[in-house]
């Protein structure tokens, strides 16, 4: 069997979460399935480490896909084009993006649909406009769509009608190098970057469905009620930090306590996980949120929301806030600040949350789908 894979995302270097979930699945599926051979289609040129054994070609479209315009043309006229040339059999996307035409059976990965349910996520009116109008339509035109948790199937089957028998879940999970630093590393990491106070830390995006809105005024109001020397750590790049992030910030009373790391390497994130009091997540919307799992491997504390698909991830290892609400983020963050039992009770059950999880079990079940898809 011939399977080409949309692997535009594999950035070296560069990896964001999609990147990173087609990373250690094209990882496993390779080496895994000797007897199949892997076309990997890039739309830039790629870096030799990812062609990950000697049953991968990878294949370049020279076709840049930085806008919704070039999206189209490279999906529905280039990939075609290639996918017949290439004699594929199955073509696996690890994005919601596949061709809507041809006969070659498509599995197509659709993470999440936040911006269905907020016009503003996206915050680009011509991104927006195309991801309602294709989104759907690559749905209905793939075989079997994948996507990485149970909330995000209900949300699929609930908001575009697809048949439940269509969707397989297939989660996602932590980096493996993630781990438990010792005190000594972790006191190290506080000197670095909190001048040796304790801390909270976000980590992802700075973006408006991150809630960091709510954070810095939550984090406002716990400093006002502990008078503590607690720090807030944010790592991450201030790519949509204009407007309403940004003023929010400029109009805390405590701003000066807040550290931006901006973005660092793996590694550096899981020292400063280790080393904290607790990582405050509490998105309104997720597809997954592997900071939570992240966490959980590096023996921290988890403070997340209770909406979307968080409470199905992070199980009993978190103390859960409503993320449109405040005072119930910073009374989580006084719980976690003033409780130490609380907090190592969480640390273990959020260890052992974070065993359920395996890329290796994620890669058996993309397969699985792969196998139905090639058989219809």
């Amino acid at each position: 069997m011939r399977v080409g894979v949309n692997s535009r995302l594999l950035l070296k270097d560069k990896l964001e979460g999609i990147g990173y979930f087609t990373l250690k699945n094209l990882e496993r599926l390779t080496k895994n399935h000797p007897e199949c051979e892997f076309v990997l289609f890039f739309d830039r040129p790629y870096d030799k480490d990812f062609v990950f054994a000697d049953n991968v070609k990878a294949v370049v479209i020279p076709f840049p896909t930085r806008h919704p315009m070039l999206w189209h043309i490279y999906f529905e006229i280039l990939l075609p084009i290639y996918l017949r040339f290439y004699k594929i059999d199955v073509f696996f996307s690890t994005e919601g993006y596949i061709p809507c035409w041809g006969k070659t059976p498509k599995l197509c990965t659709i993470h999440d649909i936040n911006f269905e349910h907020d016009k503003t996520y996206i915050g680009n009116r011509v991104y927006q406009r195309y991801m309602e109008y294709f989104t759907p339509k690559f749905a209905k035109s793939a075989k079997k769509v994948l996507t990485v948790s149970e909330f995000s199937k209900q949300d699929l089957i609930k908001t575009y009608g697809i048949e439940e028998n269509k969707i397989f879940v297939v989660e996602s999970s932590a980096n493996e190098e993630f781990k438990t630093y010792s005190e000594e590393e972790n006191i190290k990491t506080r000197q670095r970057y909190s001048n040796s106070c304790p801390y909270f830390y976000f980590v992802g995006s700075l973006h408006k469905r991150k809630n960091l809105t709510n954070l810095f005024k939550a984090f406002d109001s716990f400093k006002s009620k502990t008078k503590s020397d607690v720090k807030l750590l944010i790592v991450g790049n201030k790519k949509w930090w204009k407007g309403e992030i940004e003023d929010t910030f400029n109009a805390m009373e405590y701003k000066n306590e807040v550290v931006f790391t901006g973005r660092i390497p793996l590694e550096e994130v899981n020292r400063i996980a280790s080393a904290s009091l607790s990582l405050v997540f509490v998105s309104f919307f997720e597809g997954f949120g592997l900071p939570l799992l992240e966490a959980y491997r590096s023996s921290t504390a988890v403070i997340t929301s209770n909406t979307s698909s968080m409470p199905e991830v992070a199980g009993q290892g978190a103390l859960y806030a409503n993320p449109y609400n405040v005072e119930s983020i910073c009374e989580a963050m006084i719980e976690i600040y003033k409780n130490p039992s609380l907090r190592e009770d969480l640390i273990k059950k959020g260890q052992e949350q974070a065993k359920k999880y395996s890329w290796d079990k994620t890669a058996e079940l993309v397969w699985k789908a792969i196998e139905q898809v090639a058989k219809k």
